[in-house]
Parts: structure tokens; sequence; C-alpha cells
């Protein structure tokens, strides 16, 4: 059997697959090996993952996740996971490179990121050949649900959100100023926190300083990222639950680049399911 795994920071989605039909999908907390230690996620797969498994002998993993890009942080993850899964093969890649395999499959063109962070690169239908670095929510990850809740709470802090917007934001998630700055600037996982606003963007999008934030986020996206790609004839596509539930407004900010987007999955589990069964 196969264990499939797609981590972004918030949240892991993996599927048991047997020649390609899904047995059994598990939720857990995100596993991101730049903010967990190996232990920390021995600990997660011990409680989260592992009790789930006990029916499923699992012979290959493939882990698609945040933050393993780089070989010392994909050997965090494997280490954790050879714990609890010593006899199976174990391959750790990137999310992104996960996102490419499933919007993709062996076809060349670019792939996009927008969740919890934001990614994109030039895959070519074997590999990753081209990619801006995303450089996190802090320096980067334009467009992703960290940053869409980073700008929008910095706007309601300096005053630059109409007063009914603010206020009903701070009554409905229960919020004070303190207790926005302890959350970000002191507590771990501050993108997380911070990506959580966003189903209020959405649900307030009709606004017109809402929607010109969010505007001007996913085109500051395409214009720090997409645009340094080859773009003739050029596929592109985007997984996330960022650009799934903001479609229409990431699809009108491609148009005003002159570009289409071919396909925006919420998950990339399906079509990850689909490449490793052929």
């Amino acid at each position: 059997m196969v264990l499939i795994a797609d981590s972004g920071s918030t949240k892991t989605h993996w599927c048991i697959t047997e020649n390609g039909k899904i047995l059994k999908e598990i939720f857990t907390d995100g596993i991101n090996p730049f903010y967990q230690s190996q232990q920390d996620i021995v600990v997660l797969l011990d409680s989260q993952l592992v009790p789930h498994l006990q029916d499923f002998p699992i012979d290959e993993i493939y882990f698609y996740g945040a933050g393993c890009s780089f070989p010392e942080k994909k050997l965090i993850v494997a280490q954790a996971l050879i714990r609890f899964f010593g006899a199976a093969t174990v391959e750790i890649q990137s999310d992104l490179l996960g996102a490419a395999r499933s919007l993709l499959q062996h076809e060349a063109g670019i792939a996009c990121i927008l969740g919890t962070g934001s990614n994109s690169c030039y895959y070519d239908g074997k590999e990753i050949t081209q990619n801006v670095s995303p450089l996190g929510f802090i320096l980067g990850d334009e467009g992703s649900g960290a940053v869409l809740g980073k700008l929008f709470v910095a706007d309601c802090l300096k005053n630059q959100m109409p007063e009914w917007i603010r206020d009903k934001f701070m009554d409905e998630y229960k919020l004070t100023p303190a207790e926005i700055l302890d959350r970000v600037y002191k507590q771990p996982f501050p993108n997380r926190f911070l990506a959580k606003f966003t189903p209020f963007l959405l649900s307030h999008l009709e606004e017109p300083q809402i929607f010109n934030l969010v505007f001007d986020a996913f085109d500051a996206f395409f214009m720090r990222n997409i645009m340094q790609y080859p773009l003739k004839d050029t596929k592109i596509g985007f997984v996330g639950s960022v650009a799934h539930y903001f479609r229409d407004t990431l699809e009108i900010v491609a148009a005003e680049h002159g570009l289409m987007i071919s396909e925006i999955k919420q998950s990339p589990m399906e079509g990850l399911v689909r490449f490793h069964s052929l």
C-alpha cells in the first residue's frame, strides 16, 4: 500500500492508496521542518497519524511538504517517518513539486501554490527547473493567506479600514490589539494565526477596501513571481485553499496580465494519486 502526504504549514492531508484507489484519508496538523524539530514531528505522527494506520501495511511513502526543499530539512521529516515505517520506501519532496506533479502530471508548465504560504515554479514535465524563492510571509509569500491576514490586520490596527469593519473583525475573533501583537511576535506559527482571517476577507470581499487588498496581493504574486517564468503557450495552474476560494479575483488579476489560468484545485491530492498510480 502507498501512503501519500500533502503537507502545508496548517494541515497535512494523508491518503492510503492501492492500485490508484484511495482506501482512507486522514488529516493532521501541518508538518514543516523549518518550524518543527524531528521530535516535534514524531510526537505529531504518533498522536495524530499512526493510530489510524493499524490495519494498513505501508510499503511506500511519498511525502510532499512545505519547508522540504533542502536536503537537511527533508532528512528531518524522513527520519521521523522512518521511526514508524522503517520497512517502507520513503521519498520526501517539496510541496511545490507535489503541486507541479498534481497539476501538470508529465507536461511542462507553471505550478503555483496559494494557501497559508505561496510558491511557484516552472516545471519541465519531470522536475522543477526554475523557482522564484517565496521567502516566507515576512519577506515574500505574496498572495498567501498569511500575507492577506498580515496586510488586513495591519490596516485594521493603523486605521486604514473602515471602523465598522475593524470593530466587526475584532469582535468576531475576540481579539485586542495587544493579543494580536503577542500572537504575531511572541507565539509560535504566526503564519497560521494570520492565515485564519482569510474567511473574514472572503465574506466581505464586496467591500472595496478588502477587494483592493486581495487584488493587490494577487497582483504582487504575479508581478514578483509568475512574470519571471517563460509565459508563451504555457499552462498555469494553482493549488491551495486561497486560490480555490478567491478563484474569481485570482482570474481577474491573471486576465489583467494577459494570462489565463488552466486549472485551480483546492488540494493536489487527486492529481498526486493519479501521478503515483501510473
